[in-house]
């Protein structure tokens, strides 16, 4: 519907198969005058006019949601810009954003101006309805719930759209019910959608996963392309037999008519809502061959449009299935065994709703049974205590412990183990992980925003929806080149070929920029989703841009190259000092610190059955922690040769902390009253598995590499021998802020990636050009880098490069492709090397087709031929799908008129 303006002549199409796509205007406020006792059905004796009862519907309800659901059709760039120019003119959507790479739309929904019926529609008229499973409403029939409401049965499909957090509904010819509900409905949307479906049906809703037998508009797509081949074939026998362009003419019309006429719809919906698609080129192209006289040009474009732009959302469907996984969503619907403690209806949050032709209702504590039982349900539907079934490879709901059942749980979004792990009753799994091997039954503990992955899996989610700073200027490209090509044409026509108008279809047709705008966002996309599979969180496409011309790279040493966990070698008590007191200081310094040196000093007293002692005034200080304990003051800092205090230092604590210098290893030193009490050894035998061949393999891809580390320098001097880096390359004793001026400093000549462990080198993280975190994906702080790798394996550094470089040329050759495709097509049009219009839309697909499959290979190890074999055959097995749905509706329609 169009703005809420008086007066507004704003329309959009219905697409509903049984529903002639009318005009549908939006309601007004003032009274509308009934209509005559005669003209109504005999079923009810007063009917209220239904665009009244909507208006005072929307009025009832407050609030503002973020919402989202899936599309259909939504198979490019250029098709998402234009659904987000429709939706700009509707005044109850706000921030709308339509993903190509998704597939799905997302804004937030005030619905007191409107409802989200109202938006899906739109959606749908430009062919994008909601890939949503349908719900049927269980003990309930069309009739009595429309004799209910005092409205005909006609009118129920409108007055069920007006209620909050419904797409569409749908009545079956047999009376029952469908309805379609937002896939991700905020609790209280949910609470309010409920409230309004107990007045509206007379009773608390039930839901059941239902089948929808209303024909969807791909469809009809392939319906009308399938109708239109064989007309094609008899217009080129009665061409061959040389009958008259009348009778030719006549074939010809019903199968373009037919065959282009979601494509007609389509394109007319464009218009309606001021944007210019393809399929407004294509219908103008179709039309203006039909004028020409060149019926089996036209027929073949209209077949190709039908078919191909099936296939092209058909790819861009298996593309995302691809690039699924990776703690990036969790599933739309759940399958529930057994519902948990019913739902009381006196607990449904209260609404005011005006219904004044509708029975009063009062509130009981009736139980609410949602649906029924093994039945696949909308995940807001799940409520805890549920019992769930996990099946083999299906993403987890719900945080929830296993009540019955075994199999194995993929963890590698968290810790990059790629081996999964073992599950059985008892266990805890997470909502968003993949369960490798099943099934289990689940018992649901936190649903939504409650379970314990959400805020993880909502960022991966965003970072997938950052597009590479290239896509901006991609975008304004075809900001110019689109018109420039609109209006140039008129200029080609005039000025080259005034007798051909013709030209102006062609050139339309070809200069279409749906695989330039898909050149980059796919590869990305898929690249990112790859990279999640490992366990690799990224954030966002341009950083990928950028970690692809990494030409420097910054070690921390500590938890990156090394596990982190030193262990204690010796403890050197000064003179006097008993080693118990000794560790019970140490430890009371250390136990609210994370640093590996604190948690070795910790773990060792803990085995000495040693207590920490209790220190006040505890704060960080250059190099450890002091504080005070009594009334003298006590430091644990990493030790310098250089510090006078060293030098004043007991001479077996030198001699100590030289051999240990000698050896490799770290040291600290307790002290107390400005004297050194005790020195600690750290011993670094933690090196992780890859490290020594990390650094050759960046050596190998032109990467120089860097350790720098706060450790005692020839600590890090010997680290960096046995890795096999140069000693000129490591730098030790340096505080957080001198790492953060190094940094910037090789930043200034180089493109610099920082490695760390996201929160002692947050900030020189941020500075370098990419920073990555290593640590797990429970705990790390994901704002402190760029991406996050939880494998201890160092090796994965190498190995998001090389994806990056990938994603990189996959771009280059998507946009080498499709600039390369189109301005050839152009060239071809005015030099007249050919003249067939089916002839640049075959071509323009097909360009489209080999971008998404080119990119979507980057998720499925380079493997594209897979991918193309089985969108092909989904064409033939889905036409033919649609065909039998067709002959069920006409069945169907037989019966009931009957």
């Amino acid at each position: 519907m169009g703005k809420n303006n008086e007066g507004s002549d704003e329309v959009f199409l219905s697409l509903d198969d049984d529903v002639p796509a009318q005009p549908v205007t939006k309601a007004k406020s003032k009274v509308v005058k009934k209509e005559k006792q005669e003209d109504r059905p005999e079923e009810n004796n007063t009917i209220l006019d239904a665009e009244v009862l909507d208006t005072t519907i929307i009025k009832d309800f407050r609030g503002k949601f973020e919402v989202a659901w899936p599309l259909m059709g939504m198979d490019c760039p250029d098709c998402a810009s234009k659904a987000m120019g429709a939706l700009s003119y509707l005044n109850h959507v706000s921030d709308a954003k339509v993903s190509a790479t998704t597939g799905e739309v997302r804004f937030e929904l005030d619905v007191e101006k409107g409802s989200a019926a109202e938006v899906s529609s739109v959606l749908r008229s430009l062919g994008h309805a909601p890939d949503v499973v349908h719900q049927e409403l269980l003990g309930v029939q069309a009739r009595e719930v429309a004799h209910r409401n005092n409205i005909a049965v006609a009118k129920l499909e409108q007055l069920l759209k007006r209620q909050p957090g419904i797409l569409d509904a749908e009545v079956n010819d047999d009376g029952r019910i469908l309805i379609q509900v937002i896939a991700e409905t905020p609790s209280d949307l949910a609470n309010m959608r409920d409230e309004s479906l107990l007045h509206v049906l007379g009773q608390p809703p039930r839901y059941s996963a239902a089948r929808s037998d209303r024909i969807r508009p791909d469809q009809w797509r392939l319906i009308g392309g399938g109708i239109a081949v064989p007309i094609l074939l008899v217009v080129l026998l009665a061409e061959l037999a040389g009958l008259s362009e009348m009778i030719i003419a006549a074939i010809a019309i019903p199968g373009l008519l037919i065959g282009g006429a979601q494509m007609f719809r389509e394109g007319l919906s464009s218009l309606k809502n001021r944007q210019m698609g393809f399929q407004v080129l294509t219908s103008l192209a179709v039309i203006g061959a039909g004028i020409l006289g060149m019926w089996e040009e036209a027929l073949i474009v209209a077949i190709l449009v039908a078919f191909t732009a099936h296939l092209e959302g058909d790819a861009l469907k298996k593309a995302r299935e691809a690039m699924q996984g990776g703690l990036d969503r969790l599933p739309r619907t759940a399958r529930r065994v057994e519902q948990s403690t019913p739902i009381e209806v006196s607990k449904i949050s209260k609404i005011s709703i005006s219904l004044p032709m509708a029975a009063p209702i009062t509130p009981t504590h009736q139980q609410v049974p949602i649906c029924k039982d093994d039945d696949v349900i909308p995940i807001d539907l799940v409520r805890i205590g549920d019992i769930l079934e996990i099946r083999s490879g299906e993403l987890i709901p719900a945080d929830g412990i296993i009540i019955e059942g075994k199999g194995s749980l993929d963890k590698a979004p968290l810790t990059g183990e790629s081996v999964p792990v073992e599950v059985g009753e008892g266990d805890s799994i997470e909502a968003g992980l993949v369960l490798a091997k099943g099934p289990v039954l689940l018992k649901v503990t936190a649903i939504g925003k409650d379970t314990r992955l959400s805020g993880l899996i909502d960022a991966v989610h965003s970072f997938k929806e950052v597009p590479p700073r290239i896509q901006g200027s991609l975008e304004k490209f075809t900001a110019i080149w689109v018109p420039f090509v609109l209006f140039g044409a008129f200029a080609v026509w005039y000025f080259m070929f005034p007798d051909d108008w013709k030209i102006i279809l062609l050139l339309w047709v070809v200069s279409c920029p749906c695989a330039l705008l898909l050149a980059t966002p796919v590869p990305h996309a898929a690249a990112l989703s790859h990279a999640a599979q490992r366990g690799v969180i990224v954030r966002g496409g341009d950083i990928f841009e950028r970690l692809a011309k990494v030409n420097h790279v910054l070690l921390d040493k500590t938890g990156t190259l090394t596990s982190g966990r030193p262990k204690i070698g010796e403890v050197i008590c000064a003179k006097g000092q008993r080693k118990d007191s000794i560790l019970q200081i140490a430890a009371g310094l250390e136990q609210r610190s994370s640093h590996p040196y604190a948690l070795s000093v910790l773990e060792y007293s803990t085995s000495k059955n040693i207590q920490p002692t209790k220190i006040t005034k505890l704060q960080d200080i250059d190099g450890g922690v002091e504080g005070e304990y009594g009334s003298s003051k006590v430091a644990f800092v990493r030790a310098n040769s250089k510090d006078k205090i060293m030098k004043d230092a007991e001479q077996s604590i030198q001699d100590a902390f030289e051999l240990a210098l000698n050896a490799g290893h770290g040291a600290s030193v307790l002290i107390k009253d400005n004297n050194i009490i005790a020195l600690f050894t750290f011993i670094h035998d933690d090196t992780r598995k890859g490290s020594e061949s990390l650094v050759p393999e960046f050596y190998s891809r032109h990467i120089n590499v860097e350790i720098i580390s706060g450790d005692q320098q020839r600590a890090v001097d010997e680290f960096a021998r046995q890795i096999g880096l140069p000693k000129n390359a490591a730098h030790g004793e340096l505080d957080p802020e001198r790492k953060v001026k190094w940094v910037e400093g090789r930043s200034q000549t180089h493109i610099t990636m920082m490695v760390g462990d996201g929160f002692n080198d947050a900030a020189a993280l941020a500075v370098a050009d990419v920073g990555v975190a290593v640590g797990t994906g429970e705990s790390v702080n994901l704002e402190a880098a760029d991406i996050l790798i939880p494998s201890d394996d160092p090796r994965m550094l190498t190995e998001m490069i090389d994806l990056a470089r990938k994603a990189q040329r996959t771009l280059s050759q998507n946009l080498l492709l499709s600039v390369g495709i189109t301005l050839a097509l152009v060239f071809a049009v005015i030099n007249q090397m050919y003249d067939q219009l089916w002839v640049g839309v075959l071509i323009h697909e097909a360009s489209v087709i080999l971008v998404i499959f080119n990119g979507a290979r980057l998720a499925q190890n380079g493997q594209m031929w897979p991918l193309l074999k089985s969108t092909f055959l989904s064409l033939y097995t889905e036409t033919i799908e649609a065909f039998k749905a067709l002959k069920q509706r006409l069945i169907q329609k037989r019966a009931s008129s009957s």
